[in-house]
């Protein structure tokens, strides 16, 4: 239920923001219109991008946020990457055309007419990007909506570029150089292009499932700092992200000798643990191991009545040995084991 609220709000802040996208492009194009600079209307092509972006956005939010079915039983989370990676292609196309348009410019300088309305409105939309950008990529990581955040820096890229243009034009207007006009253009479309190849990087990762190290290492502390004497060991322990969803894998060994509800209430414990962490939009799929004789060793339980060998050593949880397939003990040489003296 709490995924579904979340997935209904990532769309509806989508919905404005692809409105937003739209009048702020109208307002460039007459930035334009009234000046002629090529650095305006390369911030105007950008926008259109942005409109596109927006709406390309809003579709993937729309299918992340249907529910789980036969065809889909992770749900549709995984749209948002693939938004994203489109997003930042048509972002990178944008630079590149930036880049022709400002060379042309360079060849062939213009003046200037009304530079002053034009750096008005210009400057204006640069603050509403900024504080829009600043609330979607606030609300994304909120909600783990890359989607989301994907858009949230595309305005925020999108106000620098619009800061710099403001910025080359006054000193254009203090000089009465043109070309500078063309300069802060090509400028510009280099960090723009930064910034696509930032986000198909990330989303690139995402359809990939490649490991994100952050929120392992998050989990990973978490783990260490509130780690019961029954919990003995974790292992083969996999998050995946599907839009809002993280999906959580892991096998934790327990006492051999606890009943299955006493080992599902370790398994409760642990979902509790990680929930209150990370969000309710975490799906945990926990499998449990009982000890075995080896197990003795990195067990600090005091009161165990079958224990087969001393208490020697802990084994300190880290990111390497937590996501090996294979339990861990005291071996010397073990692969992946980091220990920690009690």
């Amino acid at each position: 239920m709490a995924t579904t609220h979340l997935a209904r709000q990532n769309l509806r802040i989508q919905q404005w923001m692809t409105l937003l996208a739209v009048v702020l492009f109208l307002v460039k194009l007459l930035a334009w219109y009234l000046t002629g600079s090529v650095a305006i209307l390369t911030d105007a092509l950008e926008s259109i991008v942005n409109v596109v972006a927006g709406f390309i956005g809003w579709y993937s939010l729309y299918v992340s946020a249907k529910p789980k079915d036969a065809d889909h039983p992770y749900g549709h989370g995984k749209a948002e990457f693939i938004s994203a990676a489109v997003e930042g292609a048509l972002i990178t196309v944008a630079g590149c055309v930036i880049i022709y348009e400002a060379i042309l410019h360079l060849l062939q300088p213009r003046a200037l007419r009304q530079a002053d309305y034009g750096l008005i409105l210009i400057s204006i939309t640069a603050l509403v990007n900024f504080a829009a950008g600043s609330f979607c990529i606030r609300t994304g990581k909120r909600n783990q909506s890359l989607a989301l955040i994907a858009s949230g820096k595309h305005l925020q890229s999108d106000t620098w570029s619009t800061l710099g243009i403001i910025a080359g034009l006054t000193l254009l207007l203090l000089t009465g150089v043109a070309w500078l006009d063309s300069i802060v253009a090509i400028l510009l479309s280099l960090f723009i292009m930064f910034t696509g190849y930032r986000i198909v990087r990330g989303s690139l990762a995402g359809i990939m499932d490649e490991a994100d190290k952050a929120l392992l290492e998050k989990m990973v502390d978490v783990l260490n700092a509130n780690r019961p004497v029954n919990w003995i060991d974790l292992h083969n322990l996999r998050i995946i992200k599907y839009g809002p969803v993280l999906h959580m894998d892991a096998h934790l060994t327990i006492p051999w000798y606890l009943n299955v509800h006493e080992a599902h209430r370790e398994i409760d414990a642990l979902a509790s643990l990680v929930k209150n962490e990370f969000g309710e939009s975490m799906e945990l799929f926990v499998h449990s191991d009982g000890c075995l004789d080896f197990s003795c060793g990195i067990c600090s339980k005091t009161d165990c009545a079958v224990r087969k060998g001393d208490f020697v050593q802990r084994i300190r949880w880290t990111i390497d040995n937590i996501s090996a397939n294979h339990k861990h003990r005291l071996a010397a040489g073990e692969p992946g084991t980091t220990e920690e003296s009690i």
